[in-house]
């Protein structure tokens, strides 16, 4: 009889696929990564004022005008780095409810968090004058109330994931309707601010936002990673996840704040940004499949290259940079939504 030498046996087969396919998926991540810095670069020349990368570069030794300095490190880096770490945690958010309850068209926006956000800045605006402060705060809570809603029915009504997605579309349409009353009892100049408001825009923030958004965006993105694991178990089904030991409804109500804590600032901060949270983890598994500690900055870096693109697309179109990055995800994320659903059904 013929023997199978140590590691030609089909475990070492598939061992040495395995890794070969791993190196070429984190390269793939390296190249993404990549781009994103790529871009970023090229984003910071876009606008009315004149730069070149390599007035870009000399900004980092303070080789600069006054004028360039400020345009750099005051007005472009700010947009582009919330660009990046909005993008990044949107798309984490959508992983996460989308992981966490089995269903791919979970997202911020399909659970009602970026309608009660808009509800709650739409009444900041209204009864409060508009006050950024105020607006930031009442749009956080108004996204976490709308989070708290669908947990607490979640837990006293034994909800499956399922009718958890039903009820943020209800909850959605709840929240939508109450700001359009507050639009409609609003004053012109009210209504334009709480229009502007909800088209979505990465321009608001400054350095002490992006630090708060940054500490938060990478604490869920640990978390996460922390859990892989478990959601790689959950994938499975909840009645296998139990078996292997993992605690289903602990995990659940856990990751469902973090991805809601994340959502809620982002919008708070920036606005109603559809599709980011929705599309970007579905182009994450479909180049890496459904292991989460790939899945998970996968999503990440590609939500932050979407974002980052519709952003300099928005102003290279726009010369002022003035078009709301907010409008140019929904016209973008619409069809390439729809060419997912395509390519997945074929």
């Amino acid at each position: 009889m013929g023997c199978v030498s140590d590691g030609e046996d089909g475990t070492g087969v598939a061992t040495r696929t395995y890794r070969r396919a791993n190196r070429r998926k984190r390269l793939l991540l390296w190249v993404l990564g990549g781009g994103i810095v790529v871009l970023g670069l090229y984003a910071v020349t876009q606008g009315a004022y004149d730069l070149t990368v390599r007035k870009v570069l000399r900004a980092l030794t303070g080789g600069l005008s006054p004028a360039e300095s400020v345009v750099i490190w005051n007005i472009r880096l700010p947009r582009i780095i919330t660009a990046v770490v909005v993008g990044w945690g949107l798309s984490l958010s959508g992983l996460g409810i989308q992981s966490l309850l089995k269903n791919p068209l979970g997202s911020p926006s399909t659970l009602g968090i970026s309608q009660g956000a808009a509800f709650g800045a739409a009444s900041a605006i209204v009864v409060f004058g508009g006050r950024m402060a105020s607006v930031t705060a009442m749009a956080f809570a108004g996204a976490m109330a709308a989070t708290g809603i669908i947990l607490l029915l979640a837990r006293l009504k034994r909800l499956t994931p399922e009718a958890v997605i039903l009820a943020g579309v209800a909850l959605s349409s709840l929240f939508a309707s109450a700001t359009i009353l507050i639009q409609y009892l609003a004053t012109e100049t009210e209504l334009a601010v709480v229009v502007f408001w909800t088209f979505g825009d990465v321009a608001r923030s400054n350095w002490r936002d992006i630090g708060l958004l940054t500490v938060a965006v990478l604490g869920v993105t640990l978390f996460f990673m922390g859990r892989r694991w478990d959601l790689n178990a959950l994938a499975s089904g909840e009645e296998t996840a139990r078996g292997l030991g993992v605690n289903v409804e602990r995990i659940r109500i856990h990751g469902m704040v973090a991805a809601s804590l994340v959502a809620a600032l982002a919008t708070a901060f920036c606005g109603v940004i559809a599709f980011v949270g929705l599309i970007a983890p579905h182009m994450a598994r479909r180049l890496v499949g459904a292991d989460h500690s790939l899945l998970i900055p996968f999503s990440g870096a590609l939500g932050a290259l979407l974002l980052l693109s519709a952003d300099t697309l928005g102003r290279v179109i726009v010369g002022s940079g003035a078009m709301p990055v907010g409008v140019v995800t929904s016209f973008l994320g619409a069809p390439m939504f729809l060419y997912l659903l395509v390519r997945g059904y074929r």
